[in-house]
Formats: C-alpha cells, sequence, structure tokens
C-alpha cells in the first residue's frame, strides 16, 4: 500500500528561566508610565548568587543613591554560557517586566558591561524594535555569530559606546568597528574613548549623569 505524505505545523515552545535583581523607583504614581534600563553584567559575575550583579555597574550606583528614576532589571546570566547565547531569554524577561510593571514602552535602554557589552551588542541587533537606545561598554562583535556585518540592524536605534584605549581584555578595535559601520551607514553612534582606562571603562560611565540624560533624550516611536 503506497504511503502518503502530509504537511504540518507544530508551534514548539521553550522555557526559560533567569535570575534577576530588580530596582523600582520610591513612590511609583498610579498610572504613570517610567523608563526602563535593562542592565547586563560582565563575565565575573555569572552564577547563581545574585549579590554578584551588585559588584559593578547600575545596580552598585542604585545601591548609593535612592532617587534613580528607571525601572532597572539585571539579570544574572548562568556560569555556563555567555549572554550572546542568552537572547531569547533576555528578551522574554523584557516582555514579561513590561506586561507586569508600569514601563514605557517607548523609553527601554539597553547597556552592558565586558560580557554585558558583547551582550547589547547581540541584542540589540536582534530585536533592535524593542529599544530606544543603546549604550554598550568595553564590548565588542567580532566572535558573535553574523557580526560586525549584522550591525547594520541597529542602523535605526541610537547608540553610545563606550571603551578604555588600554584595554587589553577586549581590545578597543572591538567597539571601534561596530560604531565605524553604524557611522557610515548614517546612524546616530559615537564612541567615547578613555585614553587612561584599561578595561574597567565602565565606572566613569555609569558615574556621569550625561549617560541617563542621553538615554532620556531619546523616544521609541512606536507602531
Amino acid at each position: 500500500m503506497p504511503q502518503t505524505a502530509e504537511n504540518y505545523i507544530a508551534v514548539i515552545r521553550k522555557r526559560v528561566a533567569l535570575n534577576y535583581w530588580l530596582y523600582l523607583p520610591k513612590d511609583l504614581a498610579p498610572g504613570a508610565r517610567y523608563p526602563f534600563i535593562l542592565f547586563l553584567h560582565g563575565a565575573g559575575e555569572r552564577g547563581d548568587d545574585l549579590e554578584l550583579v551588585k559588584k559593578h555597574g547600575i545596580p552598585k550606583l542604585v545601591e548609593q543613591q535612592t532617587d534613580f528614576p528607571f525601572i532597572t532589571a539585571a539579570p544574572q546570566c548562568p556560569s555556563e554560557t555567555t549572554w550572546p547565547f542568552q537572547l531569547d531569554a533576555l528578551n522574554a524577561l523584557v516582555e514579561h517586566i513590561q506586561a507586569t510593571l508600569p514601563v514605557d514602552p517607548a523609553r527601554c535602554y539597553l547597556t552592558g558591561l565586558s560580557m554585558g557589552g558583547f551582550g547589547s551588542w547581540a541584542l540589540g541587533a536582534e530585536y533592535p524594535e524593542r529599544w530606544a537606545a543603546v549604550a554598550p561598554i568595553c564590548g565588542g562583535g567580532n566572535w558573535l555569530n553574523g557580526f560586525p556585518e549584522r550591525v547594520q540592524r541597529l542602523a535605526g536605534v541610537p547608540v553610545w559606546a563606550f571603551h578604555g584605549a588600554q584595554d587589553t581584555v577586549v581590545p578597543l578595535e572591538q567597539s571601534q568597528q561596530l560604531v565605524d559601520i553604524l557611522v557610515n551607514l548614517g546612524a546616530d553612534a559615537k564612541l567615547t574613548v578613555y585614553p587612561d582606562a584599561g578595561h574597567d571603562s565602565w565606572t566613569a560611565t555609569y558615574a556621569n549623569p550625561a549617560l541617563y540624560n542621553w538615554l532620556l533624550s531619546h523616544r521609541k516611536t512606536l507602531g
């Protein structure tokens, strides 16, 4: 008896899990919507201890002040992987936060340092429609699948990258190459180089109010 072939459609879902640190501004006003930052930490903070997430960057800053105006989420990357391989999970986390907290979808911002800088480039390019602005710090993309060409997907998103000229962990050229691609496309992209800084170009960056003013100056045009 002859066999028959048929076409099928299957919807396959997978479950993702990420622990994350969350900050909410004080005295949230009923009905108000707030700007949101997704912060991606570096390789040294991976694991299952959320206290590590507060070692550097925005979580550390927020621990020292009480008037940070952004809803902020800082997920923790599992120890056996890196951010560029967690893009689906990160996107699912942002969708969850937007659905459950008073986030302004026009003011969603992405930043990260070192491994989180790589993650910021990758996540921004994977979901450019989600971000009003992206600020990668001492990151790059040369070892990521499809980079550097894939960064062209960020041409419609303002990008401000930061890097130390003396960085021996992630060479300055990693940021420079990606910013140059965007600039050559006429995109709103710029790179700040700290002449005397090594790999730690994040302390000065996250302590600078100009970064947060720049983020808030950008809004995403929604459908």
